[in-house]
């Protein structure tokens, strides 16, 4: 199907300034021409948009988990079958909320790699799924209850292979504890530098990207010297650490919203005191820490943690906020990280809106490029140059 759609403001996902008045024209999946000012085109259906941006990528989500407040119990109490059904739904409500891509990066089940295949051969609808299949933890570490407990670098080695052979798009490291498992101190050293070294390794051989979960400091550094392609949450990162950073080209994917969700919604009771704690506790050294690493000069992509407590899938919107008003991007610099420079971390033909790439284009009812909050609710979703959602 031809698509022609016509707008007023036109964001490519890159910085370059937004262009006015632009027709963009879609064949076959792809963006076919680009013409300048809103020149009618002939297509088999036609829009009219105020603005439009790339599809959103979010390159830290679960499927499996749908924002409940006890993260550890919920997966207690759901069945395989039913977490299953949860990724089916979350990834449907992560495609209307104008997530194209998202790199799932973990969970019990390979059913986000089962779900990745049936949406490329158009049985199910949901974005583009990289999937990681069972994140890599220490016996007992942060996640073991839906992780590969790994230990020492030759089992660490395997543990890549085995996630390979399921089907897996990327890798998960556990460098240091987290969170929501209880009696991980997010502070304190998991995996071993030598055991990620050897997982990232094996990684590289088989063309797959490594994403290390490390909170606290020693572990980030641990995770970037053995050669991680990012960082995920980096909350208690230090100078060094960002001079890291910056030396091996790794990005950061700071996750904003899984912290601010936890500490907004304290009051209600529902969550673990430990969860409360832990959260609280980074909560009070995240938003500056993260502020001075992109200052700073380090490449930070959009990545929402979706699925931890509170933390929606059909909420992505929130952490493109969070990175414009926490760490003082300019809106459009927060819509490139999730976008442009998103796609560019996990290895995707997506995130810039140019003749010759996927049509995976959002058509908004406001400027993005002036307040993200226009990103809420899209009017349109198109994905591969098929109409995804609709708002009627």
């Amino acid at each position: 199907m031809r698509l022609a759609i016509r707008t007023g403001l036109f964001y490519d996902g890159t910085t370059a300034e937004v262009r006015r008045n632009v027709t963009l024209l879609t064949d076959g999946g792809r963006i076919v021409r680009i013409l300048a000012n809103g020149t009618p085109a002939e297509a088999d259906r036609s829009f009219e948009a105020a603005c439009v941006v790339p599809g959103l990528i979010n390159c830290h989500a679960h499927l499996e988990m749908n924002g409940q407040p006890d993260t550890a119990t919920f997966y207690l109490i759901r069945t395989p079958i039913e977490r299953t059904l949860d990724v089916a739904l979350n990834a449907r409500l992560t495609l209307e909320a104008g997530v194209t891509t998202i790199r799932d990066l973990g969970g019990a089940e390979a059913s986000a790699i089962a779900l990745r295949d049936a949406i490329a051969r158009g049985e199910h609808a949901g974005p583009t799924i990289v999937p990681a299949g069972r994140a890599l933890c220490m016996t007992g570490g942060h996640g073991y209850f839906v992780g590969r407990e790994t230990d020492g670098p030759w089992d660490a080695r395997k543990a890549v292979r085995e996630q390979r052979k399921a089907g897996a798009g990327c890798i998960k490291l556990i460098a240091t504890g987290g969170v929501l498992t209880k009696g991980a101190v997010p502070g304190q050293d998991q995996l071993s530098e030598e055991e990620m070294r050897a997982a990232i390794g094996e990684a590289h051989t088989h063309g797959l990207r490594v994403a290390a979960h490390a909170i606290g400091t020693s572990g980030i550094k641990n995770a970037l010297r053995a050669g991680v392609t990012s960082i995920e949450h980096g909350h208690l990162l230090d100078d060094e650490a960002i001079a890291l950073f910056k030396q091996h080209k790794a990005y950061l994917v700071p996750t904003l919203a899984a912290v601010w969700r936890i500490y907004e919604n304290v009051a209600g009771g529902a969550q673990p005191d430990y969860v409360v704690r832990k959260a609280t506790e980074i909560y009070q050294h995240a938003g500056e820490n993260i502020r001075k690493a992109w200052k700073a000069g380090v490449t930070i992509a959009g990545g929402s943690d979706a699925g931890t407590p509170y933390n929606r899938h059909e909420d992505y919107a929130y952490e493109v906020e969070l990175m414009s008003t926490v760490l003082g991007m300019t809106p459009q610099q927060a819509l490139t990280a999730a976008t442009q420079t998103a796609a560019e971390l996990i290895g995707v033909d997506a995130g810039v809106l140019a003749e010759g790439r996927a049509a995976d284009l959002l058509l908004l009812d406001g400027d993005a490029g002036a307040d993200v909050r226009a990103l809420r609710d899209p009017r349109v979703v198109i994905k591969g140059g098929a109409v995804a959602h609709e708002r009627r």
